[in-house]
């Protein structure tokens, strides 16, 4: 595809790998507070957090929790740093993507009576993540090997 404005093609050259590393980061790294959350009570109450689990269906709600809180906590720090970047990312895309369509899509489009709209784009960035992988600036690329 042709730029309508050519020099602006360095610029892009430029900046395309870190700006991606960058959203990596940021998207890996703002998983970590909500399997925190999940996994010792620290941004929450884990009680709640059962309750919340039991109340969707989802069960058997302790373990469930525990395995989201890891993928939160353990896929986040990969995907910031692009460390095993496409199954952190698959993982935490299958959990986010599952959240927003059962709880989140049945509450509407909109964030603040709790619908899709966050978590979808979540789900949507996590996958881009999983197919594009962890790019030139990350673990993987300094381990010159991908999953």
């Amino acid at each position: 595809m042709r730029l309508i404005f050519p020099g602006l093609a360095p610029i892009y050259a430029v900046l395309s790998e870190p700006a991606y590393a960058l959203t990596r980061l940021v998207a890996g790294a703002f998983l970590v507070p909500h399997g925190l959350w999940k996994l010792f009570g620290i941004t929450g109450s884990q009680e709640e957090m059962i309750a919340f689990f039991h109340a969707i269906g989802l069960e058997p709600a302790v373990p469930l929790m525990i395995a989201v809180g890891l993928v939160e906590v353990l896929g986040g720090a990969c995907i910031a740093v692009g460390f095993l970047t496409r199954p952190a990312a698959l993982a935490a895309a299958v959990t986010t993507g599952t959240a927003a369509l059962t709880v989140h899509l049945p509450l509407g489009f909109y964030v603040e009576p709790g619908g899709v709209e966050f978590s979808g784009l979540w789900a949507i960035v996590l996958l881009m993540f999983a197919v594009k992988g962890g790019g030139r600036i990350s673990v993987d690329a300094l381990v010159g090997r991908e999953f």
